[in-house]
C-alpha cells in the first residue's frame, strides 16, 4: 500500500471527481461548505508541492432544483436543464469563493459529449485546459446539462472525468465516492465481501464484482466507475476510488485511508505514443530534411523549418506519416496544422508563423509527445 500512496503523492497532473451527494446536502439542497472548505485545503497542499489539479464536479442540478423550488423525485428533461442553469451559477460562485480562501484561482468549463468526441472541439477544449493549468488556475469542469439531451450526454461524471483525464494527459484520476473502493461483492449485503486494494487488469471477474454491465451506457454506481477505469488506464492514468464523505479526503488517502487503485501499465505519454504508432489510418504525409530527421531521432519536436514537402488533405489534429528525403517512413504524428496551412509555413522559422498565417499557432508542426517513430 505504501507504493500506491507514493504513486499518488508523486503524480504531476490529477483529476478529482466530486459527486453531488458529497457536495450538496440531500435534505436541504444546500452546499456542504465545511466539507468543500476542507477539500480546498487538500488541493492547496497539492498545488504547493507542484501538482496540477483539475476538478470534475457534479451538483448543479441538485443545487438548482432547490433554488427553483422543484419538488423531490425524478425531473423531466426540461426541468433538469432548468435546474442545471440555475444551479451552475451557484456552484461556480461556491468554488470561486471557497478556493479563493486558500489563494487558488478557478475557471469554469462546461463540456458535452461531442467536445471529447469531435476532433476540432476536442483540440480546442484540450488547449483551453492546458492554458489554464499553465497559468496556475484550477479548472472546474461539469457536463453542460443545460443543453445536453439523453442522446448526447455522458450520463455520469465518472466517465466525463475519465475523458478529461485522457484529454489532458493526467497521470491520476481520483473518484471521491460514497464507498471506499471495490469489493468482491456488495459489502452492504455481504459481510464477507473482500476489499480489493489494487487492480492491474479489469477482467470479467472484476466486472462481475460490480454487478456486471447492465446496459451499453452503464447504470450508475460501481459499473460506471469500472467504465471510467477502463478509459483512464488505457490512457496511462491511474484511477483511485475512495470514500469522499470524510473531511479532507485527499489528505486521508495519503495517511492510511482505504482506497482501490486501478493501475495503468503505461504513462500517459507512452500510452498516447502507442496509440499513434498502432493507428492504421493516415490523412497525409510530411517530408523532412536530414537535419530534422536527426533532431527527431534525438527526441525533439518537428519544426516547420525542417519540413520540405506536404501531401494529402488533412485538418489540424489529424494523423500524418513522416518520410525522409529517401522516401523511407520515419513514423507517425498528430499534426498541429491543416495541410493548407502546413504548405504555407514549411521551410520557415516558427517565429514567422504569425506573419504568414495571420494567427499564432504552435511553434511545432508535430510536438514530440504527439510523435511515434518507427
Amino acid at each position: 500500500m505504501e507504493s500506491l500512496r507514493k504513486r499518488f503523492s508523486s503524480a504531476k497532473r490529477i483529476v478529482i471527481k466530486i459527486g453531488s451527494a458529497l457536495l450538496v446536502d440531500g435534505q436541504t439542497g444546500l452546499l456542504r461548505k465545511t466539507w468543500l472548505t476542507a477539500l480546498a485545503h487538500d488541493i492547496a497542499a497539492m498545488r504547493k508541492r507542484g501538482q496540477e489539479v483539475l476538478i470534475v464536479s457534479s451538483g448543479s442540478i441538485a443545487m438548482g432544483r432547490n433554488v427553483l423550488g422543484l419538488k423531490p423525485g425524478p425531473l423531466k428533461l426540461e426541468e433538469s436543464q432548468a435546474a442545471a442553469a440555475a444551479g451552475q451559477i451557484q456552484l461556480a460562485h461556491a468554488y470561486q469563493e471557497i478556493l479563493a480562501t486558500v489563494e487558488l484561482t478557478v475557471a469554469q468549463i462546461l463540456l458535452t459529449l461531442s467536445d471529447t468526441e469531435e476532433r476540432r472541439r476536442y483540440l480546442n477544449a484540450r488547449s483551453t485546459l492546458s492554458t489554464l493549468l499553465a497559468l496556475g488556475a484550477i479548472p472546474v469542469i461539469n457536463e453542460n446539462d443545460t443543453v445536453a439531451t439523453s442522446e448526447i450526454r455522458y450520463g455520469d461524471n465518472d466517465r466525463l472525468a475519465a475523458r478529461v483525464a485522457q484529454m489532458i494527459g493526467a497521470d491520476s484520476l481520483i473518484l471521491l465516492s460514497d464507498v471506499n473502493g471495490l469489493y468482491s461483492a456488495d459489502p452492504t449485503r455481504n459481510p464477507d465481501a473482500r476489499f480489493i486494494p489494487e487492480v492491474t487488469k479489469i477482467s470479467d471477474e472484476i466486472v462481475a464484482m460490480a454487478g456486471g454491465v447492465q446496459t451499453s451506457v452503464g447504470s450508475g454506481g460501481m459499473v460506471t466507475k469500472l467504465k471510467a477505469a477502463q478509459i483512464a488506464t488505457a490512457a496511462g492514468c491511474h484511477m483511485y476510488i475512495t470514500d469522499g464523505r470524510t473531511q479532507n479526503p485527499l489528505h486521508a488517502m495519503e495517511n492510511g485511508a482505504r482506497y482501490t487503485c486501478f493501475i495503468a501499465q503505461d504513462t500517459p505519454r507512452s500510452a498516447r505514443k502507442k496509440w499513434i504508432a498502432g493507428s492504421l489510418g493516415s490523412h497525409g504525409s510530411l517530408v523532412v530534411d536530414a537535419g530534422a530527421e536527426n533532431a527527431l531521432q534525438r527526441g525533439n519536436s518537428l519544426l516547420p523549418a525542417g519540413v520540405t514537402g506536404v501531401t494529402g488533405s488533412f485538418q489540424r489534429g489529424d494523423l500524418v506519416t513522416l518520410y525522409n528525403q529517401d522516401e523511407r517512413e520515419l513514423g507517425k504524428g498528430i499534426c498541429a496544422y491543416s495541410s493548407d496551412d502546413a504548405l504555407r509555413i514549411i521551410g520557415h522559422k516558427s517565429g514567422e508563423i504569425v506573419e504568414i498565417l495571420g494567427y499564432s499557432g504552435r511553434d511545432e508542426m508535430i510536438h514530440r509527445d504527439e510523435l511515434a517513430l518507427n
